[in-house]
């Protein structure tokens, strides 16, 4: 999709989010699409998110940098306090945590080492779970519960950031990409962990898509992030 910025979409929102409380908050951005999209939750602001151990998190993020601080900020506890971090990214992604994560004091060889710091290529893990562009449950139970499994039974706290949901948005498989935020909810009633996904603010180019964008929202427990504001 074009990155360009959003046309003519009002979003309101009436959330609870920790530690702020979000009321009747409104944004107005810009889409190229005459509807309205009214999302079931959406966190304004860049506060470290409070996640819970099965938070589900969709991050609408602004620009690489905002990604970067959001997505390690949510990592970090879990490395620093004996948890597992797991991360299905791509290798320009995965470089910029891990150099976040090193800069706040984190040995990431050794993390990996330990297995506290587990790195995933999203685009590899899609083509092990994907068939005839629908995504395979059995495939996708395969590729992600193991490392999920191993951490619960040492009762270690796990965090995880997946990208592959926006790698299928992307490439226009949007119905895929709901399908794997569904498979990543059926996993969490398995399986103790918080996880964010992460979409670019991009514009929606139809009607469909905003519909998918309400259907991405009401699969999460949190909403943050919000498009570039009109001019």
């Amino acid at each position: 999709m074009n990155r360009s910025r959003l046309t003519g979409l009002v979003m309101y929102a009436l959330v609870t989010v920790h530690p702020l409380t979000i009321t009747a908050g409104r944004v107005r951005c810009e889409l190229n699409c005459d509807r309205a999209w009214t999302g079931d939750a959406v966190a304004t602001g860049t506060e470290v998110l409070d996640v819970g151990r099965r938070d589900h998190v969709v991050l609408f993020y602004c620009d690489e940098q905002e990604l970067t601080e959001r997505v390690s900020e949510h990592l970090l506890p879990a490395i620093q306090g004996g948890g597992v971090t797991i991360v299905v990214a791509t290798p320009d992604h995965r470089r910029s945590f891990e150099r976040y994560l090193a800069d706040a004091g984190v040995d990431v060889a050794a993390a990996s080492a330990r297995g506290a710091y587990l790195a995933l290529d999203a685009s590899q893990t899609i083509r092990g779970f994907m068939v005839a562009d629908r995504p395979d449950p059995a495939g996708f139970w395969q590729a992600i519960s193991p490392m999920l499994r191993h951490a619960a039974k040492a009762g270690r706290p796990v965090r995880v950031f997946g990208e592959m949901v926006s790698l299928l948005w992307d490439a226009s498989l949007i119905d895929a990409a709901i399908e794997v935020e569904a498979m990543w909810n059926e996993l969490s009633a398995q399986y103790p962990f918080s996880l964010i996904c992460a979409y670019p603010a991009q514009p929606a180019a139809c009607a469909h898509q905003l519909d998918a964008l309400t259907e991405v929202c009401r699969a999460h427990t949190q909403v943050t992030g919000v498009p570039p504001e009109a001019d």
